[in-house]
């Protein structure tokens, strides 16, 4: 998250426009396009837990991957639709719509700094 917004103070007053950014553009970037390491937890010959990170997905195919998958979504909310998101445009798209959003949204926060 501090990647996109950096480490500065955010006022108050830009708190509602930064919160429809995370939920509208960032939070759908990270959970259908960015894949984050999936920890496999072994006890060595000590008795320590080493983790070994050799699968890397989305947290959407992660899901996708549970047995029973549907006790973990919304009420509401079905399996086809995640994966009708998901499928609406590819990655490069994604990452470009979520850039001029972030532009945009930091324009009037970069004017009163």
């Amino acid at each position: 998250m501090r990647k996109h917004i950096g480490w500065g103070h955010i006022a108050p007053a830009h708190a509602a426009p930064l919160n429809q950014f995370y939920t509208g553009f960032l939070n759908p970037c990270v959970n259908y396009r960015r894949p984050s390491a999936q920890a496999e937890v072994r006890i060595d010959a000590r008795g320590r837990k080493r983790r070994l990170y050799k699968l890397w997905r989305t947290p959407l195919e992660t899901l996708l991957w549970l047995n029973r998958l549907r006790q973990f979504l919304r009420p509401g909310l079905s399996v086809a639709a995640l994966k009708r998101v998901a499928a609406s445009m590819n990655d490069t798209e994604a990452a470009q719509r979520m850039q001029q959003a972030k532009n945009t949204m930091f324009e009037p926060i970069r004017r009163s700094a």
